[in-house]
């Protein structure tokens, strides 16, 4: 049974992965031309563009972002973790501080066995979740060195994660107990209703490619 799931979801991470190259078709944007990071601001002396995949240099990071804001939309992208391998998409990231805290959230991106390789985590640092606020299904990340296709759509305060054809969070953060979240540390940003997209690195070469937006 394992093995017919496992060539399910890699069909439909294949599937959705052709779908990405033409996602420009259904209103999608290229957020990055794979060549450089025009478009882009933060420290991105800190990441490399290497075959057209934007990776976190090892031992650097920080938050990089689209230089346009976003309210409402849904991102499509690929993403390759290596063992350990640590990063976060910024949703709604005002330019300055941390995406985790200031921007609306950082909706984890992990190696799905990082706690084998690093440590024990909190369930919502675990890959997909909404930093210290909600976490995420674990289980549908493809093997260490395989591309993963991941959707998040943001809409208003909810945030739905798709990670190769499995929905594995949606949630409503306005609904969540601040008293109740990882260190009880409040999100002074989760209530942002708009800001830019990005990537934000802790020190792991994640790489990401295909990245695309759409504004709803």
């Amino acid at each position: 049974m394992k093995i017919i799931r496992n060539l399910i979801l890699g069909l439909v991470a294949s599937l959705t992965a052709f779908a990405l190259t033409a996602a420009d078709n259904d209103g999608f944007v290229s957020v990055f031309n794979g060549k450089d990071f025009t478009g882009w601001d933060g420290p991105v002396d800190n990441y490399d563009v290497k075959d057209g995949a934007i990776v976190c240099k090892p031992g650097k990071g920080g938050t990089i972002f689209t230089k346009e804001e976003y309210a409402d939309f849904v991102v499509k992208l690929e993403f390759k973790v290596p063992a350990g391998g640590n990063n976060g998409l910024a949703i709604r990231y005002p330019g300055k501080g941390n995406t985790a805290y200031e921007g609306m959230c950082e909706i984890q991106v992990l190696d799905d066995n990082y706690e084998k390789v690093k440590g024990k985590i909190d369930p919502r640092q675990a890959h997909g979740s909404a930093y210290g606020m909600v976490a995420a299904k674990r289980g549908f990340q493809k093997p260490i060195g395989e591309w993963n296709v991941q959707e998040v759509t943001v809409r208003g305060s909810t945030i739905k994660v798709v990670l190769n054809g499995t929905v594995i969070l949606d949630c409503d953060l306005s609904k969540v107990d601040m008293e109740t979240v990882m260190a009880k540390s409040k999100h002074p940003g989760a209530t942002r209703t708009s800001g830019s997209f990005g990537f934000a690195g802790h020190n792991d070469p994640v790489e990401f490619r295909n990245i695309f937006i759409k504004k709803l």
